[in-house]
Order: structure tokens, then C-alpha cells, then sequence
């Protein structure tokens, strides 16, 4: 991919008290790519995509939206202005779905676009509409998440982040809390999304996916990239040997 940067993070750093989680991380994406982070529990993943949209706030470095610095510091009330603006161009999926429970299926997703992007209720329930179309849900528009399965309930959580027409759209473990028969039906509706070349951030655990639909895999340990490059390199010739161990664990049996 060429052209530049949709996301770019310089010198990314975070600390608990003594436990530095990231170090000096510095990462771009390009419009379009689908990059997925990969590496054992506790290694900084999930913290670094949750610093793209200032969730989980640097102690040190930068993170960029194109020309807008994402965790720019401003003043208390200046800031929470410019990051409702700024994650409007985000979409986030969480591994446990967040949604509102006391809100319907058409009500979680018109909600957002209603209050933070002034569009008519109408124009709402076109964008819903148009979205569970996408993920396949819309025979659940009037059910509540109570009424549906895992599954059911993450795919509208991916329909309720694209009806926001996001720049980017993150990923954080998103079928790790499902059963296995579940995964299938969320995996279909991402890669959907690839191939219509909707940039992607993925932590994931499922290495098969990918291997199979990422364009870019970064393998991260004790909070810093190991190694990236791309799958067919990554996965079947890595160089590190940090990257080796990790994938000999958990690539038993797929090749």
C-alpha cells in the first residue's frame, strides 16, 4: 500500500507505575490495509489499539487521524469536544459487544449518528437499515441484545461502529468471548469488510484469519513490535525467534 498515513502513531509509550506496557512503538497504517496484531497475553496489543483512540491514554508519544493529532492536549473541556470529534472517524468492536441492553437492535445503532452527527431520525434508520443489511441481522432490528446469541450480538455491535462511516475500524478480540460455532459468522462479516477495502486494526488470537485476510501481521511481545511483514513472511518464515516460539504454539496443526 502506498500514500499516506490514515493512522500514525510515533513513539508510543505507557506505563503503569513501573510497568512500562508499550515502549516506544511507532506504527503506520494506510488507507485500506487490514493489519493485524498478534502475541501472547500481556503484551501490550490491546493497550496500543485503545491508545489509537485515546481509550487508554499514552504516557508518552503521539497518535494521528490523518492531519489530526488524536491526543492532542488540550484543556479539559476543549479535549472532550475535539475526542467526540475525532472518534466519530473511529469505530471501535470490544470483545464483550457493550451494547445497550435496554435499547433495541435499531435503537443501539441509530442512537449515535442521531446525537453526535445531528442526522434525522429517518436518515438514522436508513444508515441501520443499510448496516444490518450488511451483517445480516436486519430480521433482528426490533430485538433487544437479551434476545440474541453472541454472535448475533457482536455483529450488530460491528453494524452500530459502520453506521457511524468510520475511517478505521478496530477490532479488540472480537470473537474471543463467543463459542466456537459462533466465530464463523463474525469472521464472514470482517472479511466482507476487507474486501471492500475498509481499513482494519485487528487483535486477535485466531491466527488462521490473519493469515487468511490480513494484509500486514505485527507480532508483539512484552510491549513492543517484534516483527511485521506480511502474512506469507510473518507466518511461515519469521525471523525472530520470539515469533517462531509464539507460532509453533499456536499453529499446530494448520500448516
Amino acid at each position: 500500500m502506498t500514500g499516506n498515513p490514515i493512522i500514525n502513531i510515533r513513539h508510543a509509550a505507557k506505563s503503569y507505575g513501573s510497568l512500562e506496557v508499550l515502549k516506544d512503538i511507532s506504527l503506520q497504517v494506510t488507507k485500506g490495509q487490514i493489519v493485524a496484531i498478534i502475541g501472547p497475553s500481556g503484551s501490550g496489543k490491546s493497550t496500543l489499539l485503545r491508545a489509537i483512540n485515546d481509550l487508554d491514554p499514552l504516557t508518552s508519544g503521539e497518535v494521528w487521524l490523518e492531519d489530526e493529532q488524536v491526543n492532542k492536549p488540550l484543556p479539559p473541556r476543549q479535549y472532550e469536544t475535539h475526542i467526540n470529534k475525532v472518534r466519530q472517524n473511529i469505530g471501535m468492536v470490544f470483545q464483550h459487544f457493550n451494547l445497550f441492553p435496554h435499547l433495541t437492535v435499531r435503537e443501539n445503532i441509530t442512537l449515535a449518528p442521531k446525537m453526535l452527527k445531528g442526522i434525522t431520525g429517518a436518515q438514522a434508520e436508513e444508515l441501520a437499515v443499510e448496516q444490518l443489511t450488511k451483517v445480516g441481522m436486519l430480521d433482528r432490528i426490533d430485538y433487544y441484545p437479551s434476545q440474541l446469541s453472541g454472535g448475533q450480538k457482536q455483529r450488530v455491535a460491528i453494524a452500530r461502529a459502520l453506521a457511524m462511516k468510520p475511517k478505521v475500524m478496530l477490532f479488540d478480540e472480537a470473537t474471543s468471548a463467543l463459542d466456537p460455532e459462533l466465530v464463523e459468522e463474525v469472521n464472514l462479516v470482517m472479511k466482507q469488510l476487507a474486501e471492500e477495502h475498509m481499513t482494519m486494526i485487528i487483535v486477535t488470537h485466531e491466527m488462521g484469519f490473519a493469515q487468511d485476510v490480513c494484509d500486514r501481521v505485527l507480532f508483539m511481545d512484552q510491549g513492543v513490535v517484534v516483527e511485521e511483514g506480511p502474512p506469507d513472511v510473518i507466518f511461515k518464515n519469521p525471523a525472530n525467534e520470539r515469533t517462531r516460539n509464539f507460532l509453533r504454539k499456536h499453529l499446530r496443526g494448520r500448516n
